[in-house]
């Protein structure tokens, strides 16, 4: 990866900030954006420091012009695109009969347009250097989880979206990765929309027991490498995709019945 260029969406914290360390560490050029520019700040100052060349850039993953001009800032500073991750995502928790739905639209605008957008406006460049594009998806990309209608359909589409367009691409050279973290230890809970649209604040799960994300972007990037079709953490979340294809009915038990134990969980215990 020495000297590829890496554009990576949502990359001032998280999974998406130990990308941009990580692939830094290994001699390529990257591209951060985020819309909180204190943090976008601390991880340039840390890719600086790491002695990466990097452009961090302020804009929004829900507004199409702004891929136009991160697309544009990034050909000007380094010529090329050749890996797009999309990792700018937001998590939600509440029923639906509660939630409002303008709540619903802006987990969609985020977790799925988002991608749809920077995709759209990178593939050319994409197709150019036969790279790669990288969806962060989820386990709630195989299987839907109550009081998170929202961002599971978010990332259903995303990966509906992906398995389409690798195979639209399939003879063109261009490689499409789905990557699905389990559980990581993150700010994305501690973010994650209730039903009027305020954030959670607190995690309602122990972030400790998590995979760091670290770990999980040492995970993509080796995927990136192998050119990997797909890449699902941890043994948890293999097995629940596995059990939601051989026995979808016991399953909806078993996870109303495991998100119900949530600490502050919506769900009434059966």
């Amino acid at each position: 990866m020495k000297d590829k260029v890496v554009l990576i969406t949502g990359g001032s914290s998280g999974i998406g900030k130990a990308l941009a360390l990580h692939f830094g560490q290994k001699g390529s050029k990257v591209v951060i954006t985020g819309r909180n520019e204190d943090k976008l700040k601390e991880v340039a100052q840390a890719l600086d420091a790491q002695q990466t060349e990097n452009l961090c850039l302020r804009l929004d993953v829900a507004v199409e012009e702004d891929h136009k001009e991160m697309v544009k800032a990034t050909l000007k500073a380094f010529g090329r695109i050749d890996i797009l991750i999309n990792n700018a995502g937001i998590s939600m928790r509440a029923l639906f009969e509660d939630i409002d739905l303008k709540v619903f639209k802006q987990v969609m605008d985020i977790n799925f347009n988002g991608t749809l957008y920077a995709t759209k406006h990178c593939l050319p460049h994409i197709l150019k250097s036969q790279g790669s594009i990288v969806g962060i998806s989820s386990i709630n990309g195989y299987r839907g989880t109550p009081a998170r209608t929202a961002y599971s359909a978010s990332k259903y589409a995303m990966n509906g979206f992906f398995e389409a367009l690798r195979t639209e691409l399939l003879h063109q050279g261009v490689h499409v990765l789905v990557a699905c973290p389990g559980f990581t230890s993150s700010n994305i809970r501690n973010a994650a929309l209730t039903a009027d649209g305020s954030q959670q604040g607190t995690s309602p799960r122990d972030e400790d027991k998590m995979m760091s994300a670290e770990e999980v972007a040492q995970g993509i990037y080796k995927a990136i490498c192998k050119r990997k079709r797909d890449v699902i953490f941890t043994m948890q979340g293999k097995l629940a995709v596995f059990l939601n294809k051989w026995m979808p009915g016991k399953m909806d038990k078993m996870v109303i019945n495991v998100f119900a134990k949530e600490e502050n969980s919506p769900i009434q215990k059966g």
